[in-house]
């Protein structure tokens, strides 16, 4: 029977390090939507074209899926029984999932308590090997980039150089729907291994690598944005105690720290940071204007849009993509908690009573 893999692999087979004989373990990941905001531009009286690239919409909800899928095929590749990640909660979902696709072992370290509850369904879900440590992020990272010389496991976080490879494809998808690259490329970072790997992607496809033609003219401005609680780019050094509701992006010590230094001056772009209030409104805004539902994390990536928009630092007539970096349903708590005044109308099961409610709704 003829197999037929419908993941970023397949698709960018000549761009990435697998060869012909490669086992592939995808979960259809990739191609997701670069939808062109119609409403917010409106509200804010600008001439900008808005893109979002919606990554919540790759199998387990993240981002995530495409350096997961290179990630644990090298891994597969190279004989690994088992793989093992840090994660704040997309990390530990991805991993679970593509190990078990893998038919190897999933070993994950989440912070006590500080993990979405979506995130923590999906990675139990899964069957991964969960330990739950009584510190943050930060600290499970040091553990599992000791762990590997100490225990027969890969390490899948964005340390891993395979998670880049599949996480720049974004970059090449955005190029391949819009005939070039953006002026500004907008996006939340926590770990940093995202704006490290989209600028890799730019840069690659708009250089000719002598066997691969160009197919980009240019490379964006790369705009990274974070929480003001979690905002090591911003201060300069990293900070040890990071919080945010934006559980994604509530890492202190970024492990793609030079990577991204990189990307922001080579572009010539910048860092800035929010307040968790300004990040929820961007996602409320987005939800409410433009019917699309990110996590908050995500949102950080908008909000920055925005606010640089409004200052003039992004000019009008510009082309903007900015990356929602995990889908809504990842964390339900913080978004019901944002819909405090649009409590359901409880009435009566009759025609009356819910004509009643809507009339009076409208």
């Amino acid at each position: 029977m003829t197999k037929h893999y419908t993941g970023l692999i397949e698709r960018y087979r000549d761009r990435l390090p697998v060869s012909a004989s490669t086992r592939i373990i995808s979960i259809g990941e990739g191609n997701t939507p670069l939808i062109q905001l119609q409403n917010i531009p409106r509200l804010i009286h600008k001439e900008v074209d808005i893109y979002v690239k919606y990554e919540g919409l790759n199998p387990t909800g993240s981002f995530k899926d495409r350096g997961m899928t290179m990630a644990v095929t090298k891994a597969v590749e190279e004989g690994s029984q088992a793989i093992v990640c840090a994660s704040t909660g997309n990390t530990s979902a991805s991993a679970a999932a593509y190990a078990v696709r893998a038919g190897i072992t999933a070993f994950v370290l989440i912070p006590e308590g500080k993990i979405a509850q979506g995130k923590l369904a999906q990675t139990l879900m899964y069957g991964a090997k969960i330990i739950q440590i009584k510190d943050n992020f930060d600290a499970g990272m040091k553990i599992v980039k000791e762990i590997i010389d100490h225990a027969p496991v890969t390490l899948v976080n964005s340390v891993n150089p395979y998670r880049i490879d599949g996480q720049k494809t974004a970059a090449f998808e955005i190029i391949d729907e819009l005939g070039d690259a953006p002026d500004y490329h907008c996006l939340p970072v926590g770990n940093a291994g995202n704006i490290t790997a989209y600028w890799k992607g730019y840069r690659e496809y708009a250089a000719d690598s002598g066997k691969l033609p160009a197919v980009a003219s240019k490379a964006p401005v790369m705009c990274g944005y974070q929480a003001a609680g979690a905002a090591p780019f911003i201060s300069g050094k990293m900070v040890d105690n990071p919080e945010t509701v934006a559980t994604a992006i509530r890492i202190g010590h970024p492990q793609s720290w030079d990577y991204a230094w990189a990307a922001q001056k080579q572009s010539g772009g910048w860092f800035d940071c929010f307040t968790d209030d300004k990040i929820l409104a961007a996602q409320k805004m987005l939800a409410s204007f433009e019917g699309i539902f990110c996590e908050p994390a995500s949102a950080a990536s908008l909000a920055g849009a925005l606010n640089d928009i409004g200052s003039g630092k992004i000019p009008e007539g510009s082309k903007i993509v900015c990356t929602l970096t995990g889908n809504g349903l990842k964390d339900p708590d913080i978004a019901i908690s944002q819909c405090a005044e649009d409590k359901p109308v409880v009435v009566e099961a009759t025609l009356d009573a819910v004509k009643r409610a809507i009339l009076e709704q409208m």
